[in-house]
């Protein structure tokens, strides 16, 4: 690792792993939308909604650091990056949650259990990861499964599309569900962004 000579700024460890861990919250909310009646998707429609202003919260929170601060652990495009990556996690999920509430969709595709649950396995990731930034160690296994779980999220969504278009739908919930799938892949996605900042981050301070 680089050797300075100026003290830095820490907080940004834990302001990191606490907007992790309210990603981690958000993917467990997704699953509780599985298998949930309508009136129990309305609360947990609330419950996300919170979730993401307290993620808006943590990123404002890491921005407003990132303006203060003189020294900083890493580059500061960087920690920008990465604190835009995971709000975009929570505001994916927390879209995802609306459109089906907004939707009144009664019956969610079978495929999409299996995207919630790789979103979930990400987040367990991300939220053990965040720690590791201390010491920029133990986190190549992170990254790497991370893109493998992305590259799962990609085949599942292929399979849905597959699946919607396949005539088993009337064209107009074809629009709704691949509107919710949609944004699940987003998610995914965001999720190997955050990766691949970390990465970056590693390679560049060791």
């Amino acid at each position: 690792m680089r050797f300075r000579l100026t003290p830095r700024e820490t907080s940004f460890y834990e302001l990191f792993a606490t907007a992790a861990d309210n990603v981690l919250s958000g993917s467990k909310l997704l699953l509780e939308l599985l298998g949930a009646d309508p009136a129990t998707r309305v609360e947990i429609a609330d419950r996300m909604r919170a979730a993401e202003h307290a993620g808006d919260d943590a990123t404002h929170a890491i921005f407003h650091q990132l303006n203060s601060a003189f020294v900083t652990p890493f580059d500061r495009e960087d920690i920008y990056r990465l604190a835009a990556r995971l709000d975009d996690i929570m505001d994916f999920m927390e879209e995802a949650v609306d459109l089906v509430v907004l939707y009144e969709i009664d019956e969610l595709p079978k495929g999409v259990d299996q995207q919630i649950e790789v979103l979930a396995r990400a987040a367990e990731l991300t939220a053990e990861a965040m720690p590791h930034l201390r010491t920029m160690r133990n986190l190549n296994e992170y990254w790497i499964e991370v893109n493998r779980l992305e590259n799962q999220a990609d085949q599942i969504h292929r399979k849905l599309l597959a699946h919607l278009f396949s005539g088993s739908y009337e064209a107009i919930e074809v629009m709704k569900l691949k509107q919710i799938v949609d944004v699940l892949e987003e998610a995914a996605d965001a999720f190997e962004s955050v990766a691949n900042t970390v990465e970056t981050i590693v390679v560049k301070e060791t």
